[in-house]
């Protein structure tokens, strides 16, 4: 599956926030979505996530026009997205934190079943599937949050400031986490502050600067280019 952003642009008053972004990404492929507060890369996400429609421009997925479609039906075809907010129902069970979900979009309660199964044994939840959501760790929480959207079994899924407000340790198990993603051929497009964090993981990613797509490339062209030092990186930012 590839997904499109095609000369997409939004404007809130009298202020264009987003220019004629165009940005891609496909299944099987780790991609950044950087840039500096204001410089209208949050709602080219939203945008891509279905939250915000562009005034001008198409959202593709698998040259599907979306543009106009909500989230739920983004879903459908096959997108998954993580808030950055917590998700969990904290007075469920991981176990039932699953199931609240899939009884959604699976009516059979075997199938519910079978899926909860694969989900817990591959997010490494089996032994804390009859636990509280309110007593997990940072990482247990996580990746139950992680397990939660990938119920429907998407191609490609949108990471919103994963590494926020987490520890170290859980910050690793997450790029991990994200890394098995792309191995079993899932697309992931993150917008995260932490560049430190998400530079590293990623194939290659879009720098957006007053609304427009100041730089793309690996992480090697990013941190080599003298306009994403010079209005982003800083001259002495390192890896």
């Amino acid at each position: 599956m590839k997904l499109i952003a095609d000369q997409i642009r939004k404007r809130y008053g009298q202020r264009e926030v987003v220019r004629g972004v165009s940005l891609s990404v496909s299944s099987g492929e780790i991609v950044g979505l950087l840039g500096p507060n204001g410089a209208g890369k949050t709602t080219t996400f939203y945008s891509l996530a279905g939250f915000i429609r562009p005034e001008d421009g198409r959202i593709l997925m698998d040259g599907q026009d979306v543009t106009r479609l909500p989230m739920f039906t983004r879903a459908r075809l096959g997108l998954g997205y993580l808030a950055q907010e917590p998700t969990v129902f904290r007075g469920l069970t991981v176990e039932q934190n699953l199931r609240a979900v899939l009884e959604r979009t699976i009516k059979s309660r075997i199938e519910q079943m079978r899926r909860v199964k694969e989900l817990l044994e591959e997010f490494g939840l089996w032994e804390l599937r009859r636990q509280q959501a309110w007593s997990l760790s940072g990482g247990e929480k996580r990746r139950l949050e992680v397990a939660r959207a990938m119920i429907n079994n998407p191609k490609l899924i949108l990471l919103d400031e994963p590494f926020v407000g987490i520890d170290p340790i859980t910050v690793g198990d997450l790029k991990e986490l994200i890394k098995k993603l792309r191995t079993q051929g899932i697309g992931v497009l993150i917008t995260d502050h932490n560049v430190r964090e998400t530079l590293p993981i990623i194939e290659r990613a879009y720098l957006i600067y007053d609304g427009r797509i100041l730089v793309e490339g690996n992480s090697d062209q990013l941190l080599n280019d003298p306009q994403a030092r010079e209005l982003y990186l800083g001259e002495n930012f390192k890896i």
